[in-house]
């Protein structure tokens, strides 16, 4: 299966999630609100949203993690003569890994989308207990931390172009993870608010 075609398995699954986020996003729930009542509230709403933003975020880094195993076994995934090459940069030994523990990023990335889906999640079933803002609080403050290493990332992908004679080597599924922290930010900032005021339980839309 071509790497791209297969992209699209995460990336629109954390495009509608983060559309969903959107204050503008009741447009899209409205024809299923009679069987999902959930979506037919803001909150419940930015709550799937967010989940489904998590489970893209999990699904691209393991796929990630996947990918770097691949390729230090001496396969290839997604090498391409364009700027989008993912084995270009996860392949990297110098970069690949984080600094400090030499860790992978895409199992870095596994680990936080899956605390960020349990604190997502767990919040959305219990909405109104004395833990949930704390639980959002810290989804926040994560995914806040999270353009950090974005940003990071990004020099990584200049730094081996300059390399090998590119202005940017661009790792799609990395990117696609990159966007997928930064719309869950988004989701548990508004969700913070939203639960510090008077609309936390509104039913209306």
């Amino acid at each position: 299966m071509d790497p791209n075609f297969q992209l699209m398995f995460y990336l629109i699954p954390t495009i509608v999630g983060f559309l969903l986020i959107l204050p503008f996003g009741r447009s899209l729930v409205d024809p299923f609100t009679e069987k999902f009542p959930s979506l037919g509230n803001e909150r419940g709403r930015v709550f799937f949203g967010l989940i489904l933003t998590c489970l893209a975020g999990v699904a691209v880094s393991f796929q990630t993690l996947w990918i770097s195993s691949k390729i230090s076994e001496g396969g290839n995934f997604c090498a391409s003569n364009s700027i989008l090459s993912c084995d270009d940069v996860i392949g990297n030994s110098n970069y690949n890994t984080d600094p400090i523990f030499g860790i992978p990023w895409g199992g870095i990335g596994a680990v936080v989308f899956c605390i960020l889906l349990y604190l997502v999640y767990s919040s959305s079933k219990e909405p109104n207990a004395n833990w949930v803002f704390s639980y959002l609080k810290l989804g926040t403050y994560i995914t806040f931390a999270g353009f950090f290493v974005i940003a990071l990332l990004i020099y990584y992908e200049i730094q081996m172009g300059i390399e090998i004679g590119k202005p940017i080597i661009i790792c799609q599924y990395c990117t696609t993870a990159h966007f997928a922290n930064i719309a869950a930010f988004i989701g548990f900032l508004r969700l913070m608010r939203m639960n510090d005021s008077i609309w936390w339980n509104k039913t209306s839309k």
